[in-house]
């Protein structure tokens, strides 16, 4: 009898946890390649996760909150020698699910979601960036057709040539540092991460653009490990995003923070002071330099040229998301305002830190809880982003790349083809065959398409 009340009681607990989870896996896709592997979960709604890794064995531990762990993780197809094998653990919550991913070796783990598109719907993307590439481990076995030779070829330029460009995003504050707290309770450090989180889903969705997060839960990181994290991670720019606070409710609107000049020269020289990261700096060039002290000048001419070109970005940056901004709430700078603020002191990346509103406002508060306020404020954030990078991708990356493809000229008084043709470096017939040109003869105010070299 007492068996049978215990089973009961079982069953019903289960079936409890069972209904109180909310979302749920439908798929996972395993796509191995030369430097990384990216797993795909494909879930109901928007995944609510954390994740840490373990050694001995190596393992990734995904927390999947409110989701049923009902999908049969055996029947995941993986080709790639990274992953060895992917199981559900016991999770803290009965309404939860924890998915395992044992690894063979080392590898850097990103995880971001992605919001639904005509193809999918709501996704949980894992990259496992390779200690040990494949095609660096083992050379293809001379039983290789010629074809796949090729193709070995081609992903692996692929990985160096026409890259993402890449966006660092700060969720201010985290941990035992809540940042600013409104009139109903409200702290910052939640308000900054849910935005930060759906600029990331926005930029991950864009073709040519990746997302990198500084933080990605409810933890404590230092305003100097912040800009850190941007550079190990090679990032084009970096928005830190914070809410805004002062003593009086009155206060309100948004406003774009760059680095001041005093702030930046002295950074600068505390950089410089930094012997040690001449080379780092320098890259490949500190290596071809035997005199130091050459070696110490041209590293602070580098720096400094750096750090003009970081701040000058920032500024054009900063007034393209005030312009984004001013569509959805009301602006406390109309111009971006510069100061000492550590996030902002990475030299070599454009930076901007964007307070989306007062928190100690009591309606900007209760907007800034709202869910598709947040979005907006993502998307207006994401827009100026775009729109930047459009203009002046980053030499290297796939936007450069369709910019030179894509080239226009409108012709002036006194230019030829001749003469565009020297200019652009490209061959006169090359610029007749991508016009449908006929003869060699232009008018003022055409447009031209310059093919790339």
């Amino acid at each position: 009898m007492v068996r049978s009340i215990i089973s009961v009681l079982m069953l019903c607990l289960m079936t409890h946890a069972v209904s109180a989870a909310q979302n749920t896996i439908n798929d996972v896709r395993v796509s191995p390649d030369a430097a990384k592997t990216r797993i795909v979960f494909d879930v109901d709604t928007a995944p609510d996760f954390t994740y840490f890794t373990l050694k001995k064995p190596l393992r990734l531990v995904i927390d999947l909150k409110n989701t049923a762990s009902t999908f049969k993780l055996s029947s995941v197809k993986n080709s790639g020698s990274l992953v060895r094998k992917l199981r559900y653990s016991t999770p803290k919550r009965a309404s939860s699910a924890r998915v395992v991913v044992e690894l063979n070796r080392n590898a850097e783990p990103s995880l971001f979601a992605v919001a639904p598109n005509k193809s999918y719907g709501h996704r949980l993307v894992l990259d496992l960036a390779d200690s040990a590439p494949e095609v660096a481990q083992k050379p293809a076995s001379s039983s290789a057709t010629s074809s796949s030779k090729q193709r070995v070829v081609i992903d692996e330029s692929s990985s160096t040539r026409d890259r993402d460009i890449i966006v660092a995003i700060d969720a201010g504050h985290g941990g035992q540092d809540p940042g600013s707290i409104g009139p109903a309770g409200s702290f910052e450090k939640h308000i900054t991460l849910s935005i930060a989180k759906r600029l990331q889903a926005m930029v991950d969705a864009e073709d040519g653009m990746r997302a990198i997060m500084t933080r990605t839960g409810d933890y404590y990181l230092s305003p100097n490990k912040r800009p850190e994290i941007a550079r190990q991670k090679k990032a084009d720019l970096l928005i830190s995003i914070h809410a805004d606070a002062f003593t009086q409710p009155q206060p309100r609107g948004g406003s774009v923070w760059v680095l001041s000049m005093r702030r930046a020269d002295t950074e600068l020289g505390r950089w410089m002071e930094r012997t040690e990261r001449h080379s780092e700096l320098l890259g490949g060039a500190a290596e071809v330099i035997s005199d130091k002290s050459s070696e110490r000048y041209l590293a602070e001419t580098i720096l400094g040229l750096s750090m003009d070109h970081s701040m000058a970005t920032s500024h054009d940056l900063g007034n393209k998301v005030i312009e984004e901004l001013k569509a959805v709430t009301s602006l406390h700078k109309r111009k971006p305002q510069a100061a000492s603020l550590a996030v902002l002191t990475s030299p070599d990346i454009p930076s901007i830190l964007v307070e989306v509103g007062f928190i100690s406002n009591p309606q900007e508060e209760k907007n800034l809880n709202w869910s598709k306020y947040r979005e907006r404020l993502a998307k207006a954030m994401f827009n100026a982003a775009k729109r930047y990078f459009r203009q002046v991708p980053p030499d290297g990356t796939l936007w450069a790349a369709e910019k030179a493809k894509n080239r226009t000229h409108r012709v002036r008084s006194g230019e030829s083809l001749s003469l565009l043709a020297q200019r652009y470096n490209v061959r006169v017939s090359s610029i007749k065959a991508a016009n449908n040109l006929r003869n060699d003869v232009v008018r003022i105010g055409q447009v031209l398409t310059i093919p790339s070299t």
